[in-house]
């Protein structure tokens, strides 16, 4: 990596000293390799080095993952390869301080993922661009925006929308059953938008796109191929480029922000998104407060008026 090059005497030490002094596995030291890199890569958008990092920095890069859906036992092993990583640096005297001291672990932090405004959805919502006119540009079209508005009503995940089937569709009762992770099934409502552009996809589009192929899967790509994550990333970016940058993850967080916002309770918004845990879904508890703070100002007769 082009990018990384001055840093690379540094970190080619560090991994010298992981193999030779800890006697680490080769896969374990090209993880560290991986995780300093990709930190060295957010540096490098600050025209700074590995050496001259600072807390601030370093809690910024991890904010960075958190905000992009990364799990926080990920990014909480990649805050220990930075420690470590420092630590080395420092009893070497690369460095005289080290930036990764009284960094709290990321599961302690309350960091609200980034969400989209209500116009910017809006504008997502369309689809990307369509550069055609013929049946099957139009099928895809149809199918990215039946995508958009299950990911945005449902909250979901990507692995989630690509492994829905069509078996777990109830349109008629206006939900989808979905499995996340560990398998667990939960029911997620559709709202009429988003019931609307998947029964004129299931009509209009999915026939098109199958060519006379089965799948049991309810999103296809062209010959009833399986749709991948890679793609999913893709077209939501490409719908995205008339607004802010949106991730499919983004999506999901808009949802449950925008819900929030608008009076639900975190108990409903933890089942739609579908936490094992409450604590998970506390995140968005401070947009409750601010609505909450918002409305009595608005309403309550001493409200706005101060004391005299």
């Amino acid at each position: 990596m082009q990018s990384v090059d001055p840093n690379l005497r540094l970190l080619n030490s560090f991994l010298d000293y992981l193999k030779v002094e800890k006697g680490l596995a080769p896969l374990s030291v090209a993880a560290y390799r991986t995780d300093v890199e990709q930190y060295a890569g957010f540096l490098l958008q600050r025209k700074r080095g590995l050496r001259e990092a600072r807390r601030q920095e370093v809690r910024d890069f991890l904010n960075s993952l958190l905000s992009n859906g990364v799990d926080g036992r990920s990014v909480a092993r990649k805050l220990s390869v930075l420690r470590h990583f420092y630590k080395y640096l420092l009893l070497d005297r690369y460095i005289t301080a080290d930036p990764t001291l009284n960094i709290d672990t990321p599961r302690q932090w309350k960091v609200l993922p980034k969400s989209l405004a209500a116009d910017e959805v809006e504008s997502v919502l369309q689809g990307p661009p369509r550069v055609k006119d013929d049946r099957r540009s139009q099928a895809l079209a149809t199918r990215d925006r039946a995508m958009l508005e299950v990911f945005y009503a449902g909250a979901l995940r990507v692995s989630e929308v690509v492994n829905l089937k069509l078996e777990d569709l109830k349109l008629e009762l206006g939900y989808v059953l979905v499995r996340g992770k560990g398998d667990k099934e939960r029911i997620v409502p559709l709202g009429r938008s988003a019931q609307e552009i998947v029964q004129q996809y299931l009509r209009d589009a999915r026939p098109v796109l199958a060519a006379g192929k089965s799948s049991p899967f309810m999103f296809i790509a062209r010959g009833a191929r399986d749709i991948t994550r890679q793609r999913v990333w893709q077209m939501v970016n490409a719908a995205s480029l008339q607004s802010r940058h949106a991730s499919p993850h983004m999506l999901r967080h808009s949802c449950a922000t925008h819900m929030v916002e608008n009076g639900a309770d975190l108990r409903t918004v933890q089942t739609i998104l579908g936490h094992a845990d409450i604590s998970t879904t506390q995140v968005y508890t401070h947009l409750a407060l601010d609505r909450l703070n918002r409305v009595y100002k608005e309403h309550h007769p001493r409200g706005k008026r101060r004391a005299g």
